[in-house]
């Protein structure tokens, strides 16, 4: 199918959106999309919404430049950038449905705009994270890393209450 999309000169931003609602997420991400994208206006860039969400304000026709109702998906976003040759995408609004292309993002040489893939990366991974927040001597509550019912068990045996419970990625 072609993209019926005219592509201008001017610099332009794209904005992944969260796709679909889930129980626990959406209307938190639409909010942030919509004020990236007019954030985005105000410096002068148009700006480019891509989201497949009706029941969004980030999918109204009036709030981006362009509006690419699409899934946010790899192929659909790539195919995208290739045709408007944005001077980058934002991914940190969209939460994980946008925060999971970042890595194929920077492994395109697409250039993601705020937070990098190495930081998003070392930031999702519990472990890692810790080890980070250690060296810089940084306090944090304990926490344990269990991979099985059993090592999630023994760890609650150790830690003090409250406990959060949370996988790595999500």
């Amino acid at each position: 199918v072609d993209n019926e999309s005219i592509v201008t000169d001017k610099k332009k931003i794209i904005v992944l959106g969260s796709g679909p609602n889930r129980i626990g997420q959406g209307i938190e991400f639409d909010y942030s999309c919509v004020h990236g994208v007019l954030a985005a206006k105000e410096c002068g860039y148009e700006t480019i919404m891509i989201n497949c969400n009706p029941e969004t304000v980030s999918t109204d026709f009036d709030t981006a430049d362009k509006l690419y109702f699409e899934p946010v998906f790899w192929e659909h976003i790539y195919d995208i950038i290739q045709h408007e040759k944005p001077e980058g995408v934002i991914v940190q609004l969209g939460g994980q449905t946008a925060l999971k292309l970042a890595e194929k993002l920077s492994k395109y040489g697409i250039k993601i705009l705020g937070t990098s893939f190495d930081a998003l990366d070392l930031a999702e991974d519990r472990g890692r994270f810790s080890e980070l927040l250690t060296d810089l001597k940084i306090p944090f509550p304990q926490f344990g890393i269990a991979e099985t019912a059993d090592e999630a068990s023994a760890l609650a045996d150790t830690l003090d209450f409250p406990l959060l419970i949370r996988p790595s990625y999500v």
